[in-house]
């Protein structure tokens, strides 16, 4: 597998390997959904295709107390993020390559482009302060 999922267990180690500089590329998704069942596939040869980032599936009933209060309004949600930037959250068609080229774009922007981005909507900003994954687990840990 070219992704991990976010358990009790590593929770720890994945917020380790968060501190660093790579982009994280996270799944949002629910044991119960059938899209997500199969989207699986699509999340494990995208992570395949960009090895230098790190891939992340997170159930969100299991992991409730990391992300229980994101607003996830359908599946699957991605949630695309550079050290404390989120660059890209909310839900996208299961489809290869548009998640894809979605991941390609994010990357290809500067720290200074994201970083321009993260504030240019009330709801990039709402994404900086609510769907930092990082913070998220950190707060889950405390």
């Amino acid at each position: 597998m070219h992704s991990l999922t976010l358990n009790n267990e590593n929770r720890d180690d994945v917020l380790a390997t968060l501190a660093g500089e790579r982009w994280i590329v996270a799944c949002l998704c629910a044991a119960w959904c059938g899209t997500c069942a199969g989207y699986r596939k699509v999340f494990e040869e995208l992570a395949a295709r960009h090895p230098d980032k790190f891939f992340l599936w997170i159930d969100i009933e299991d992991q409730a107390e990391v992300v229980g209060e994101l607003d996830i309004e359908n599946f699957p949600t991605l949630l695309i993020q550079c050290e404390e930037q989120v660059a890209f959250f909310g839900t996208v068609l299961p489809d290869p390559g548009l998640a894809h080229r979605l991941v390609q774009a994010q990357a290809a922007h500067s720290a200074d482009e994201l970083a321009a981005l993260s504030g240019a909507s009330a709801e990039r900003r709402q994404w900086q302060r609510e769907c930092n994954l990082r913070a998220l687990l950190r707060a889950a840990q405390a």
